[in-house]
């Protein structure tokens, strides 16, 4: 079958851990190459030629389309239309994070939304705006896992450690600005959540934002939440640490460190982040806008393009502070999960391919 990417974490992980799947055609390497390794934006298979060329028995769309036309989607949709072959596409995101303008990601969905022969997504809440707008029954499959199992399991060991301890531990609040995609307001956060740590015992407010936004010669610099970054670092006030993307086995001890994260998304629809955060034993401060809140137990706050609500994004971190926080998924719980997805993913194919005969 044709994955969209196939090398997604997501998409990986809807394949059983172990025995028998779907066999996923590898992400074509966009210059040409035989197979993608680590470079496969944008999606070879989202260029109709490819579709017309190539031999599989569904197409499953996730990411991606955003780097095409509309008039590209349409022509993609004709080919595997006039080829019989299923379309399906898991709709992550209602509003594109990336995108300031809705516009369009609301094109893009207008083509593929009607024309899917099976839609997924991952809430309820999602698959209800899917009916309203559409008039399309979605099925509601849940996000997997992110975070290597065995990760899972080495992070809930170190977590159930440090809080048998008897030394006094810091309690880590996380804002991560990264590269700050559109959907992101972090600035209006800091200084909400500096005043809700001020009287917590040994709480800390951890910021990490990459260099191209926090350093002068970066190519997506922000000014203005530099400098109030370096200021509150610089008289003590967060801890600041700028760097890089992190590799994988980086950023799950980072998230792992942390005893909170705050979501800074003032749009959006569904996260990765919150998935491997709640994988980690880390707790999530979610806001108010998009399904974060249907996805998983989260505590959440006020905000979106329109309003920050203070008062509940503080009362957040001191619930979090209480420990009044839903437990994560244990390791066994993700493993059943799996499976319980790899199966839903199968009938779906199946019924298609039924179909499609």
């Amino acid at each position: 079958m044709a994955s969209v990417p196939a090398n997604h974490v997501y998409v990986r992980h809807l394949s059983p851990e172990d025995g028998p799947g779907p066999i996923r055609l590898p992400d074509p390497d966009p210059d040409g190459r035989a197979a993608a390794s680590q470079r496969w934006w944008p999606p070879v298979m989202l260029q109709p030629s490819w579709a017309d060329s190539h031999e599989f028995d569904v197409f499953h769309l996730h990411f991606g389309f955003d780097a095409r036309s509309e008039a590209d989607l349409r022509e993609l949709v004709a080919t595997l239309k006039r080829r019989r072959k299923p379309l399906v596409f898991t709709i992550h995101d209602l509003r594109n994070p990336h995108h300031a303008d809705r516009a369009a990601h609301d094109r893009h969905l207008d083509v593929l939304v009607p024309a899917a022969d099976a839609l997924i997504t991952l809430t309820r809440g999602a698959a209800d705006e899917i009916q309203r707008r559409w008039g399309r029954t979605a099925h509601v499959l849940p996000h997997p896992h992110v975070v290597p199992l065995d990760v899972m399991r080495r992070a809930a060991t170190m977590r159930n450690v440090r809080r048998s301890g008897s030394r006094a531990r810091q309690f880590r609040v996380g804002l991560h600005v990264k590269s700050l995609r559109a959907a992101m307001d972090p600035q209006p956060l800091v200084p909400v959540l500096l005043d809700a740590i001020r009287d917590l015992p040994d709480a800390v407010l951890q910021v990490n934002g990459h260099h191209d936004v926090l350093h002068p010669d970066g190519a997506r610099y922000d000014a203005g939440l530099a400098s109030m970054l370096r200021e509150h670092a610089d008289q003590g006030r967060i801890d600041l640490r700028v760097h890089d993307y992190l590799g994988d086995d980086e950023l799950w001890a980072y998230l792992a460190s942390l005893d909170v994260s705050v979501l800074p998304y003032r749009f959006g629809t569904h996260s990765g982040w919150l998935e491997a955060c709640r994988d980690l034993g880390t707790a999530v401060i979610a806001p108010s806008c998009g399904y974060y809140a249907d996805q998983a137990p989260v505590l959440d706050y006020g905000h979106d393009e329109h309003h920050l609500d203070a008062d509940s994004l503080a009362a957040a971190v001191q619930e979090a502070y209480d420990g009044r926080v839903a437990p994560g998924p244990s390791v066994e719980q993700r493993r059943r999960q799996r499976t319980e997805l790899a199966s839903a993913h199968a009938r779906i194919y199946q019924s298609l391919i039924d179909g499609a005969r």
